[in-house]
């Protein structure tokens, strides 16, 4: 059996490395000094990967496996046993997934992309361990999506899935700690690779619509993803287990609870002038000329304190219950009405 050399280099094992975000991700570690393992069930995958991998620096091995066969999993980390002695970091991205309504998936569909996504993580994760116990600072990091916690309407054999990988994730954190390896999970939003196109953004309107529904206005990036997941399989994660990072520019958050940002006016440069002068500005008055909304909440508050002081909570709740403090007469008089 090889000794893993203490002065060598870590190894990771990237499931569904060979293109796409998985790809992304073994180049990053690779950036971080790591050698790697890639697993994929195409042979032609692997090629591609080894071969954009050649200048990294990273010893590159690939090994083809269906994450769906335990026999084949095992074969896999044995392979990494026999090449490098050592498995550091596992990073679970093998996926399945298209795009159908729940009524009219098959129960092969179903199990095509159950049994990759989370019988592929755990088949994984147990191979693993034995290797994973012996490394000085272990971790693994799972990709799952944001739909793992949410809803993810057109993808129900992919959010199923993805929600116990997800509950695994958080399992494993708690049964592995005690043996000092670490378990969390990155969420991507949506990136755009050769991959995802075909499969789920299959057009411009799917796009624009998915563009509309991201705080930040932008598909994410490969190397966004990759940076999260370096980031909790390193050094500066050691203390985080059982978490999951949503890198998706705020899309599980959609346009919060009250999207009433089209009714406030946007802070910027002359925001302030303008009210001072009384300039027009419809969102912060009614028809009458009365503050509304936010203004009308602030000029009360200004009114009942004083300006230049931030109110007591007892003021506070006063204000905002309607429930008039001592000396005052009409609990809801603001700027315009003193």
């Amino acid at each position: 059996m090889p000794v893993p050399d203490p002065s060598g280099r870590p190894v990771a094992l990237v499931t569904g490395g060979g293109t796409g975000i998985g790809l992304g991700i073994a180049r990053a570690l690779a950036a971080e000094g790591l050698d790697l393992v890639l697993v994929s069930r195409s042979a032609a995958h692997l090629e591609a990967g080894r071969t954009a991998l050649a200048e990294s620096g990273a010893r590159v091995e690939v090994v083809p496996a269906d994450v769906r066969d335990p026999a084949q999993v095992d074969r896999a980390v044995e392979r990494t046993r026999t090449a490098f002695g050592r498995l550091d970091v596992v990073i679970n991205n093998a996926a399945g997934n298209f795009l159908a309504p729940a009524e009219s998936i098959s129960p092969n569909g179903w199990a095509a992309v159950v049994r990759i996504v989370l019988d592929g993580t755990f088949h994984v994760s147990r191979a693993a361990f034995p290797l994973l116990r012996s490394a000085p600072a272990p971790a693994i990091v799972n990709v799952v999506a944001s739909y793992a916690w949410m809803a993810g309407p057109g993808t129900a054999h992919s959010a199923a899935a993805k929600a116990g990988v997800l509950a695994l994730t958080r399992t494993l954190a708690v049964e592995w700690a005690r043996y000092g390896i670490r378990v969390n999970a990155v969420a991507p939003g949506p990136v755009r690779t050769a991959g995802t196109d075909e499969r789920l953004w299959r057009s411009e309107a799917i796009v624009e619509q998915v563009r509309a529904g991201i705080p930040m206005g932008r598909f994410g990036t490969v190397r966004e993803v990759a940076d999260a997941v370096v980031f909790l399989a390193g050094p500066r994660a050691t203390y985080i287990t059982g978490q999951v990072l949503a890198v998706d520019g705020g899309q599980w958050l959609g346009r919060g609870v009250l999207d009433r940002l089209d009714a406030i006016a946007p802070v910027g440069p002359g925001s302030a002038d303008r009210s001072a002068s009384g300039g027009d500005d419809s969102a912060g008055a009614d028809p009458g000329g009365r503050p509304s909304g936010s203004r009308a909440m602030s000029a009360t508050i200004s009114s009942r304190v004083g300006p230049g002081r931030l109110p007591t909570a007892a003021e506070t709740s006063s204000i905002t219950t309607g429930s008039p403090s001592a000396g005052t007469t009409n609990p809801c008089r603001t700027v315009a009405g003193k």
